[in-house]
């Protein structure tokens, strides 16, 4: 029986083996990592102590009910989360994906205003475009056109609005907060549960960093107007972008942290939803349970393999690290713009996009139809290079994006091959 690929017409290299920012595939050819996958693998590939660990838990108690019992890896989990987080951000929820802890997070926020007795608070204001998850709701608030299309009747219409984008409008009431302002107050802050972003934009925007004054701008309206700031950091979080959450760049704290991806190195699907203190105490104080429950939640197995991720992180001082090598990342990546197709390199941390277009004088992008960003991640995989991809994030449906992010413990010479390998890329693609 053949496997349901999500690319159907499309064959993949058989990958055997992995060892730091490198992955080998069936034939031995070998290919650099410079994305960590879907932007997941933070603490490299091969890492035995991880491995074990997950190994070790599997053979005491691989599963036992989340509504049952309680185990000592996610104890463990959330005490080391526990280290790296404010003190407002008390307890911890953990899923397998980003997409699961956003519906969590969206009902629970929907609960905790409920049990308040402000039942008209339901919505949730998100941005265009973003990414938030595949599951409907998540995709119901996300800002990814193409994805939402042949779903529309499945959806809810949630209020949204334009993201911040300083490659394409550094100006105005999208660059400065006001458009979430405005649009809390036009739906009336009584019908609204919570604001949803990304702090700084994934894949969605290519690694869009707005100002700080931004998020102190949203998180005080948010305050003011009684609004749950929900980040989601799937992506950026657990140290990708120098700081253990990119929110910590802003000096604002949500009142709810979504977390994902690099929370267990790619080792087991593990994700988190982790909520202040005043929103977990209100219901357990109120009707005593959170109305949400999933099997494979609170899972020994896959606790076990954040907890060595984060001991891992935490030992070696990966975060940090990120940190002192930003410069030295976007110093290279400039390297990129000498193509006339690269018409910006941005970031932060080991987290960066390169948004591709036709015209770097007017910013005029690629038409969609001649699928860009797909075409140049696939020659650069075929050089030995894995990017990540993303297509569709501007208003008509145009807009090619290539993702950066490789392992935490990526070398100079590594990050000088990741360049040069998508420098021959867009050469083979688009010419030079």
């Amino acid at each position: 029986m053949p496997v349901f690929h999500r690319h159907l017409t499309q064959s993949f290299p058989r990958v055997v083996r992995g060892e730091g920012c490198w992955l080998f595939d069936d034939a031995g050819k070998a290919y650099l990592d410079g994305s960590g996958g879907a932007l997941v693998a933070n603490v490299g590939h091969g890492v035995i102590e991880i491995a074990e660990a997950v190994g070790r838990q599997a053979a005491k108690v691989a599963y036992a009910s989340g509504a049952i019992f309680a185990n000592e890896p996610v104890a463990e989990l959330a005490e080391e989360l526990d280290e790296v987080l404010p003190e407002s951000l008390a307890y911890s929820y953990f899923l397998c994906s980003g997409s699961e802890a956003i519906e969590a997070s969206v009902k629970l926020a929907r609960q905790y205003w409920r049990e308040r007795g402000e039942a008209g608070k339901w919505k949730v204001v998100s941005r265009v475009p973003s990414y938030h998850g595949n599951t409907l709701t998540a995709l119901s608030l996300s800002g990814r056109e193409h994805y939402r299309a042949i779903y529309g009747p499945l959806l809810t219409e949630f209020p949204r609005v334009p993201a911040p984008d300083r490659y394409r409008r550094p100006h105005g009431d999208t660059w400065d907060g006001t458009a979430v302002v405005r649009e809390i107050e036009r739906q009336g802050p009584e019908t609204v549960a919570a604001f949803l972003a990304e702090p700084i934009i994934g894949s969605s925007l290519g690694a869009m960093a707005p100002e700080r004054e931004y998020y102190e701008r949203v998180a005080e309206a948010c305050r003011a107007h009684g609004v749950l700031f929900i980040a989601d950091e799937v992506m950026a979080g657990m140290g990708r972008t120098g700081r253990w959450f990119s929110f910590e760049h802003f000096g604002v704290v949500p009142d709810i942290v979504v977390c994902g991806k690099g929370l267990s190195g790619g080792y087991a699907p593990l994700s988190a939803l982790i909520a202040s203190r005043e929103v977990v105490d209100t219901i357990r104080d109120g009707s005593g349970a959170f109305v949400h429950a999933q099997t494979w939640s609170h899972m020994p197995v896959t606790a076990a393999a954040g907890v060595a991720t984060l001991r891992y992180l935490k030992r070696h001082g990966l975060v940090g690290r990120v940190a002192s090598m930003e410069s030295e990342f976007f110093d290279r990546l400039e390297k990129l713009r000498a193509h006339p197709a690269v018409g910006d390199v941005r970031g932060r941390g080991l987290l960066a996009g390169v948004e591709l277009v036709a015209d770097r004088a007017t910013k005029r992008p690629f038409a969609r139809r001649e699928r860009v960003a797909e075409r140049v991640a696939a020659a650069a995989l075929a050089n030995g290079l894995v990017v990540w991809s993303n297509a569709g994030h501007l208003e008509n449906g145009d807009g090619d994006i290539l993702m950066l992010g490789p392992p935490f413990t990526v070398s100079t010479g590594e990050i000088d091959e990741i360049v040069a390998r998508l420098a021959r890329a867009l050469d083979t693609t688009l010419g030079t």
